[in-house]
């Protein structure tokens, strides 16, 4: 069931790369229709695993409900000339993101529901980012396409430009061991390595740091390298809480910025966010299955 769960969460965040549920999306009724079924489907799936409490369905109902609450406040449509994304939607990002980055009411589900119910809250909050800033807010720049072939090209290009700088940083800082043989050398193994992160990792990450955090910086302070370092040294910074390494993770930090310079790039380059998604995914397969 919870492979199922996660696919529908897939194929609904996928959905919106069609025209159609992004004008639906467009309109006020789905702004709060959208948090009550995820309000009322993770309180299911919590209860299906005995996690259910009052305190947090209450608390998810918040996550969800107060985002659209300040969309609708301010308005529709951040598109038109001269008109630039708010403070107020960089406000709505953060709270999309904080609550899981720190975790928030996780000691409020038993640990052996955790790891699935935390990937669902990932599944909901993209799928609110997208109804709320490429459905009501109709956020310019998001570049939640269908790739074309030049997209993944961009992609590719960034990987083998960034690798190289990203394998000797990691010796040098002591983040990752030695190049060795794959444990599991077969091409279905590491393809298979390659999907789950793709989409689980590199695609939920790239909607925010890139289509959200970066192309808010750049809608209003301009496409400027000034803001492409700034949104790879926050994406950075959100790696400190990340192990293996001794907490603020310092290392992580340095080489996730880095990343992030790339991937910002290759997202500038194209004209879809699976450019960076793609070569986010090529860096952490090859981190995964070479050292």
């Amino acid at each position: 069931m919870h492979t199922l769960v996660l696919v529908f969460l897939l194929l609904a965040i996928l959905g919106f790369l069609f025209p159609g549920v992004r004008n639906r999306a467009s309109r006020p009724a789905w702004l709060f229709a959208v948090p009550a079924a995820l309000t009322l489907l993770f309180s299911t799936l919590a209860w299906a695993a005995g996690a259910f409490s009052f305190p947090l369905a209450l608390l998810i109902l918040v996550y969800t409900f107060a985002p659209a609450l300040a969309a609708f406040f301010q308005g529709s449509a951040v598109q038109g000339p001269g008109h630039k994304p708010t403070w107020l939607d960089f406000a709505i990002i953060l709270m999309l993101w904080l609550p899981l980055e720190f975790s928030a009411g996780q000691y409020l589900i038993p640990k052996p529901a955790q790891g699935f119910l935390h990937s669902v809250a990932y599944g909901i909050a993209i799928l609110l980012a997208l109804t709320i800033f490429l459905g009501f807010r109709a956020l310019p720049g998001m570049k939640f396409n269908l790739p074309a072939a030049r997209d993944l090209a961009y992609g590719a290009v960034a990987f083998l430009a960034c690798a190289p700088i990203l394998i000797a940083a990691g010796r040098l800082l002591g983040f990752i061991p030695l190049l060795h043989a794959p444990a599991h050398p077969s091409a279905g193994a590491i393809a298979r390595t390659f999907g789950a992160i793709f989409v689980g990792t590199a695609l939920p990450e790239e909607i925010l740091f890139r289509s959200l955090i970066q192309n808010w910086l750049m809608q209003r302070y301009g496409f400027t390298t000034g803001m492409l370092l700034l949104s790879a040294f926050i994406f950075g910074c959100a790696h400190l809480d990340n192990g293996p390494q001794p907490l603020p993770n310092w290392r992580y930090m340095i080489l996730a910025t880095i990343a992030g310079v790339a991937y910002g790039k290759a997202f500038q380059k194209s004209a879809s966010v699976f450019s960076s998604v793609t070569c986010h995914a090529l860096v952490d397969t090859v981190k995964h299955v070479l050292f």
